[in-house]
């Protein structure tokens, strides 16, 4: 690798000309174009392999970036603190996070920008309770945490199993550090309780935040969609665009999604129109909701229109159209699309793809195919399906009465059945009369939810249609002791009005 970088560096570079050439272009430009250079004097000063650092690391250049790392060692600079705080970024934000730990190690001080990379770099890998040790290990020393710091720690416990619980701790270190009025770090707390669950949390710290800008009303609205507070999230855009701020990409598809949860079609055009106008509608994602917004609405032909307006298509948006396909009952153009994809664009299906294509097996009936399909994703793509496939599939099985091949299928898949698996089942045993299959299925489910009506009364409906009072009798007394009676409902308008 020396000897590489050496080949590299050895034609030295003129640092006036690196500073002249990297104001029209980053610094990593500027020093691949010097390695064509010929008959420059001078080597390239510290300043300038540290802005070359952070450069590579922007863009991930993976090979520029070592080739620098070779030339400090070679130099003797592999012992300077900014130097070598811009190596571990630079390793952490490509993905090697072990190098930048190693590099990290051996550091003999060390800096907020080398603490704060490594944290950002485990929790970019996902490995947050490394994140949340080493931010730990940082607290015992003499150098304080700045803002990045607390949001890189605090993003390292969003979707991380057993590691959301800290979040109120990390929440007193805010305080505590004074950082609670700077808008990325409350952002990022809202974002972690939402996460956890806690939106009560999340909206409590929205409300009491006195300076509220783009990034937390983004975040906030995001929360709410995440935890299916959709009306929530859509007040809170309304208030959001009433005060001029601009919503995110992310947003937008998060806004798109709340309509298409809650059936509003109306409402999902006005915020079309808006991505038209930001020009929004270039992004994958939203683009990707759309189609999704207009498939939920029943206006499939817009959909399509969203598709084909859009100019680079990828697997997302292709399985986005299948699944709206599916959505509308169009369950063979559905599979007539994916195929032509297959043989024509030659589409590497993934996951959410096939599970996209067994939709519409089941929503058309196709049971063959959905067999097709399923064994072609095992052989043909090397994929092993998950709990969403299988549950697909044993439903197109439950759909149209072959209730013990899917009984069966449910023994044999590597999962343990979920709530909507074995409620899927049992509604199909409600409507093929399966007394002893819909039992078992109604016993799982109120082992899983004893406080929930619906299995109790629908396994009484079962016995009622077989002729077995007696049975049914049991079932709604024991439904009646386990199952709280909710109040009764009232309307909002009559409420007002008392």
């Amino acid at each position: 690798m020396i000897r590489v970088a050496w080949k590299f560096f050895g034609k030295a570079c003129k640092n006036v000309y690196i500073r002249k050439h990297s104001k029209s272009a980053s610094t990593c430009q500027a020093l691949e174009s010097l390695s064509r250079m010929n008959g420059l004097i001078e080597k390239p000063t510290k300043y300038v392999l540290c802005n070359a650092l952070s450069s590579c690391a922007k863009t991930l250049n993976w090979h520029l970036g070592i080739q620098i790392h070779a030339y400090m060692i070679r130099s003797g600079y592999e012992d300077n603190l900014f130097l070598c705080s811009a190596l571990v970024d630079f390793y952490a934000k490509c993905f090697a996070i072990v190098d930048a730990n190693k590099i990290f190690r051996a550091m003999k001080q060390h800096d907020q920008v080398s603490w704060t990379s490594l944290i950002a770099g485990f929790s970019a890998n996902k490995q947050g309770r490394d994140a949340l040790l080493l931010f730990k290990e940082m607290l015992g020393t003499q150098i304080r945490p700045n803002c990045f710091t607390l949001t890189s720690v605090i993003n390292a416990c969003v979707g991380q199993n057993g590691v959301l619980e800290h979040c109120p701790t990390l929440h007193v270190h805010v305080i505590k550090q004074g950082f609670d009025t700077s808008s990325f770090v409350i952002s990022s707390l809202v974002d972690c309780y939402a996460n956890w669950g806690q939106i009560d949390d999340a909206v409590l710290l929205f409300n009491e935040t006195s300076e509220k800008d783009t990034v937390i009303y983004n975040t906030m609205i995001s929360g709410y969609c995440q935890n299916l507070y959709s009306e929530d999230a859509l007040k809170l855009f309304v208030e959001m665009r009433e005060k001029n701020m601009s919503p995110t990409d992310h947003t937008l598809s998060s806004i798109l999604s709340a309509c298409s949860s809650l059936a509003m079609l109306l409402q999902g055009r006005q915020v079309h129109s808006l991505v038209i106008k930001m020009g929004s509608e270039r992004n994958v994602y939203v683009a990707s909701t759309l189609i999704d917004m207009y498939s939920k609405g029943g206006d499939i032909d817009e959909a399509q229109c969203v598709l084909d307006q859009t100019s680079k298509k990828n697997t997302v948006l292709w399985t986005s159209m299948i699944m709206g396909y599916a959505q509308c009952g169009r369950g063979l153009e559905a599979l007539e699309l994916f195929d032509y994809l297959l043989t024509k664009k030659e589409l590497i299906p993934d996951h959410v793809c096939f599970t996209a294509v067994l939709t519409a097996c089941n929503h058309a009936g196709f049971i063959d195919k959905g067999e097709e399909y399923f064994n072609k994703m095992i052989t043909n793509y090397g994929l092993s399906p998950d709990i969403d496939i299988y549950a697909c599939l044993i439903d197109l099985y439950a759909r149209n009465g072959n209730l013990r091949k899917a009984r069966d299928l449910m023994e044999e898949m590597p999962y343990d059945p979920n709530c909507i698996i074995w409620s899927s089942f049992l509604s199909a045993c409600k409507i093929y009369g399966d007394v002893e299959l819909g039992r078992e299925a109604a016993i799982q489910l109120i082992k899983m939810e004893p406080c929930n009506a619906a299995p109790y009364l629908t396994l009484a409906h079962i016995y009622t249609t077989k002729g077995l009072w007696n049975e049914a009798s049991e079932v709604r007394s024991l439904m009646q002791q386990r199952v709280k009676r909710k109040p009764p409902g009232w309307s909002m308008e009559l409420g007002r009005g008392r």
